[in-house]
């Protein structure tokens, strides 16, 4: 039997609002013009609209791929970024940065890239510069997590960053969660972008503008401890 897939407890509120707007816009119509094709035309808008937002939380049931030293995509998306930079919030030091872009349309929950134990967990208010823009990923509303790999005790980083449309960050992680790979880290609502820093030396498993799944795609593999 085929799994579907189903909405996140993040779409609950939001989906709800939505359809007591929509139901009302279409009842008003019917009321006050009382037109049939008007009154048509309008509920076929507002499915449309019920149904794209839908989208926005939708989890679709996946198999998820899992390995001792693999990093798996925390995020559906695009890779916009590869490269080594000078982290500044947690590290300060040179590590490989892996930037995902997520457009409105992909799957919005991100996932824990390995297994391990949750050293280091800050939600930073800032600004909202589209998700691509190059100072995004220090001046735009984030929020950082770094999981030490239980397998060989390197720390990689993730931080969720919010767009000019993605306006909210949640995250479920705390400093001392021990966690699982691919568990659920958090939740970026209509979109945005996920960066990951890698230590020197993980074997880069992806390309830019790859598409990739989160809970699936391997982006890097880590050196041996």
């Amino acid at each position: 039997m085929k799994r579907k897939m189903k909405i996140h407890r993040e779409g609950y509120k939001t989906l709800l609002v939505c359809g007591i707007v929509l139901l009302t816009l279409t009842a008003l119509v019917a009321y006050y013009f009382k037109n049939i094709t008007l009154y048509y035309i309008v509920g076929a808008f507002s499915l449309v609209i019920f149904l794209a937002f839908a989208s926005f939380f939708r989890i679709p049931f996946r198999d998820f791929v899992t390995g001792d030293n693999h990093i798996i995509a925390p995020a559906d998306g695009r890779v916009v970024v590869i490269e080594e930079v000078e982290e500044k919030e947690y590290f300060n030091d040179k590590r490989i940065q892996v930037s995902i872009f997520m457009s409105p349309a992909n799957v919005h929950v991100n996932r824990t890239p390995v297994s391990g134990v949750v050293t280091y967990q800050k939600y930073h208010p800032g600004k909202y510069l589209v998700a691509w823009h190059p100072k995004s990923s220090e001046k735009n509303e984030r929020n950082t997590v770094v999981i030490e790999h239980d397998e060989t005790g390197m720390e990689i980083l993730v931080r969720q960053i919010a767009g000019k449309l993605a306006r909210k960050i949640r995250w479920y992680l705390n400093e001392g969660d021990e966690v699982a790979q691919n568990d659920e880290l958090g939740f970026i609502k209509f979109g945005s972008r996920v960066d990951l820093f890698l230590p020197i030396g993980t074997k880069i498993d992806v390309a830019l503008n790859q598409k990739v799944k989160g809970g699936i795609t391997s982006i890097g593999t880590l050196p041996e401890a």
